[in-house]
């Protein structure tokens, strides 16, 4: 099985008594992660963002279509430390368990700018924030008895600058000319993918994947500068997918039988070992180099 062939309604199995937190599951294919979810009876799905009227919009929904499960909405920006600290704070004590927690948010090509913390924006959001959700939340992802970590990588990361990292200025906006946006996209996205590796040497007991969701026709295209737009139409012949079908790497990652996947892997399309790596982002002691890094960047807010 792999490609679009794949069910959620039949191949997601029941996950009674699970909590699961879909990070940006107020809208595109974090919501329709969520909306597939609902329908297999998971104890309780958080979905965390800064829309909350899109919270309660998609939250309304799964309570008509008949799901049992209770859906709740946790405010998380990303791009703020101080805003994961205190979502995964607040997690913590309201849940004695997290058994899935999906990585879903992100932007992408955005123009130069920073995070609230002083951080490229792209990396700060898409690497520094799941990073620290990550490592605040490890406490409740390891009372699961099959923990599932899901990082939503792309294959964008192999526009990635030299070395993978620039680890001396992504506390700068990283000008790297005329395709700049798409090299700080590669950058964050080649440390999703990092990450994800790392942790599943750090942590064997979780199950951490990355995936790459397909190239979903969201906001996150239709929010791109016309010539941005432009180039991922072209580079993907105009056939992009329907967020439904984007959600499905990710479903497939967060709920398969764990004999079927190997951790520390990149899947893409679903449940299919990427075979399209660059020799950086199979760089062992890059990944180590990053955890250390990340870990002395977040120190105060652990």
């Amino acid at each position: 099985m792999g490609g679009l062939s794949y069910n959620p309604d039949s191949e997601i199995p029941n996950l009674a008594g699970k909590v699961i937190l879909v990070t940006g599951g107020t809208a595109g294919i974090g919501e329709q992660t969520a909306l597939q979810l609902a329908k297999h009876g998971p104890a309780h799905i958080y979905i965390s963002g800064r829309n909350a009227a899109s919270a309660n919009t998609i939250i309304e929904g799964i309570a008509k279509a008949g799901s049992q499960t209770r859906v709740s909405f946790l405010k998380c920006d990303l791009a703020s430390l101080h805003s994961v600290r205190e979502a995964a704070e607040l997690l913590l004590a309201q849940e004695t368990r997290l058994d899935i927690l999906i990585c879903n948010a992100g932007i992408m090509a955005v123009p130069p700018g920073l995070t609230a913390d002083g951080y490229e924006v792209q990396f700060g959001t898409n690497h520094l924030g799941h990073a620290l959700l990550i490592q605040k939340l490890l406490p409740l992802i390891q009372t699961s008895s099959d923990p599932r970590i899901v990082i939503l990588t792309s294959l964008g990361f192999r526009l990635h600058p030299t070395g993978g990292v620039v680890f001396k200025d992504v506390m700068t906006t990283q000008d790297f000319g005329a395709f700049g946006s798409w090299i700080r996209y590669g950058q964050s996205k080649i440390a999703n993918l990092l990450y994800a590796r790392e942790l599943s040497k750090r942590y064997p007991a979780i199950t951490s994947v990355a995936i790459h969701p397909g190239v979903v026709n969201t906001s996150l295209v239709g929010s791109l500068s016309r010539a941005n737009r432009a180039f991922v139409w072209v580079s993907n012949f105009g056939k992009l997918l329907k967020p439904a079908e984007g959600a499905y790497n990710q479903l497939w990652a967060a709920t398969a039988s764990k004999a079927k996947i190997q951790n520390g892997q990149l899947y893409e399309p679903v449940a299919v070992l990427s075979n399209r790596h660059d020799k950086t982002s199979q760089d062992d002691e890059l990944a180590a180099k990053l955890w250390d890094w990340t870990d002395e960047a977040l120190k105060d807010f652990y």
